[in-house]
């Protein structure tokens, strides 16, 4: 399959910085936007907090920006704190981040500052999860974390409901699993409930989580909770361990699907970071190679990786051209790998140009994903067919997904 290259632009306004997707202006199309964090800080132990945010359609023209991106960006050894989504329920997407030590609600269509609100706690913007803990239509419950230990849990009033201390891991996910209209929070290896209560913990596992998922692998109509971290395992919804995998050194990320659409349930795909590296040090020998479990957490396969590189980050894709199929999507490769999308063999079934980080959506409404590469001044649009980026968008909004506002250096997910 062909990966069309249907626009480029340059992004240099933005100053480097991470990469949100949502239609902020509601005319049928996505818009990309750029948050810069701060630098000067280390990120393994101290939670960023942006500095700007930049606007842009995917036809490359600047919509808005927001803060000061002429200074140097924080690098991407972290989550940032900022998200899209429509927190005030009035159709009419905003941009939640924290500046400044304030929790800000942007107006999506000009940036302009609708909301401002105190931090729960000096440190607690990690990264900023949306969930529904008081049981609405529609999430609009506010979860922050500081890097690792500390959780503050609000209500649409900024109100906290509840804390947690724990080893949180990097991006706890929130999921109603057990069907009673509120969400469930897997924070780290304990699944907490919507009041914080803790209803059971993982056991035997090192380190922290780094990746989290949800959905039925095994086939049997519940969902399950899948756990990348010094292990990649699975846990009914109930708390039961069902399977551990111990194939690999480090599960540093996992996804869910069809990869393989003739074997039952889902399957796991992962990322084992077989030798470390470390960019502090300046030690960029490190490896990393991606495997696949099927879904009674059973190798099917594991990458031979003869280039090095150390930092891919796995996530998956589905309906790439119209064809209905999960896709392994691996990109920040290292060694000269280029972006791919990977089929459940482990093939690379499309391959990008352009090497850099990936957003990936439903860019143009059109009911299939598309993706964006970005590095340094440019981004780059792709597609499996032919979409025309100057042609007049529909005016009806693009749905903002649940994996758009969890955005995350740790992809998670559901199915």
């Amino acid at each position: 399959m062909e990966a069309k290259l249907i626009n480029s632009f340059d992004i240099s306004v933005a100053g480097g910085g991470k990469g949100l997707l949502g239609d902020i202006d509601g005319d049928g199309r996505m818009e990309v936007v750029f948050v810069q964090a701060d630098s000067g800080i280390d990120d393994r132990f101290v939670p960023h907090q942006i500095t700007c945010v930049t606007a842009y359609r995917l036809t490359g023209e600047l919509l808005w920006q927001r803060g000061d991106s002429s200074g140097k960006p924080g690098n991407f050894g972290s989550d940032f704190p900022a998200q899209i989504y429509d927190i005030d329920h009035d159709g009419r997407l905003e941009i939640l981040c924290v500046m400044d030590k304030k929790f800000l609600v942007l107006d999506g269509a000009d940036g302009s500052v609708k909301e401002s609100h105190e931090l729960p706690a000096e440190e607690a913007h990690d990264c900023i999860i949306i969930a529904n803990l008081t049981g609405k239509e529609q999430p609009e419950d506010i979860i922050l974390k500081d890097r690792y230990f500390h959780m503050w849990a609000m209500n649409r009033q900024f109100e906290v409901l509840w804390t947690h201390e724990g080893n949180l891991g990097h991006f706890p996910w929130a999921a109603d699993v057990n069907g009673d209209g509120y969400d469930e929070v897997m924070a780290g290896y304990d699944l907490l409930d919507h009041n914080g209560r803790v209803l059971w913990s993982c056991h035997e596992l090192e380190d922290h989580a780094d990746c989290l998922w949800v959905g039925d692998v095994n086939g049997d109509g519940r969902p399950e909770i899948a756990v990348g971290g010094s292990v990649t395992c699975l846990y009914s919804a109930d708390g039961e361990e069902l399977w551990r995998y111990d194939g690999s050194i480090e599960s540093q990320h996992i996804a869910l699907g069809k990869f393989l659409p003739g074997e039952p349930g889902l399957q796991v795909a992962g990322l084992d970071r077989i030798r470390r590296g470390d960019g502090y040090k300046g030690q960029w020998d490190g490896k990393d190679g991606m495997f696949l479990l099927d879904c009674c957490g059973r190798e099917v396969w594991k990458e031979d990786r003869k280039t090095s590189g150390w930092l891919t980050i796995v996530d998956a894709l589905s309906n790439w051209n119209g064809d209905g199929k999960d896709y392994i999507l691996a990109y920040r490769r290292g060694g000269g790998v280029m972006p791919a999308l990977y089929d459940g063999n482990g093939e690379a079934a499309v391959t990008f140009s352009n090497d850099g980080y990936v957003l990936h959506g439903d860019l143009f409404g059109r009911g299939k994903e598309d993706v964006i590469v970005y590095s340094g001044e440019t981004a780059w649009v792709y597609s499996g067919t032919e979409p025309e980026p100057e042609k007049m968008p529909s005016g009806k909004p693009v749905p903002q997904e649940k994996r758009l506002y969890r955005s995350t250096l740790y992809p998670g997910g559901e199915r």
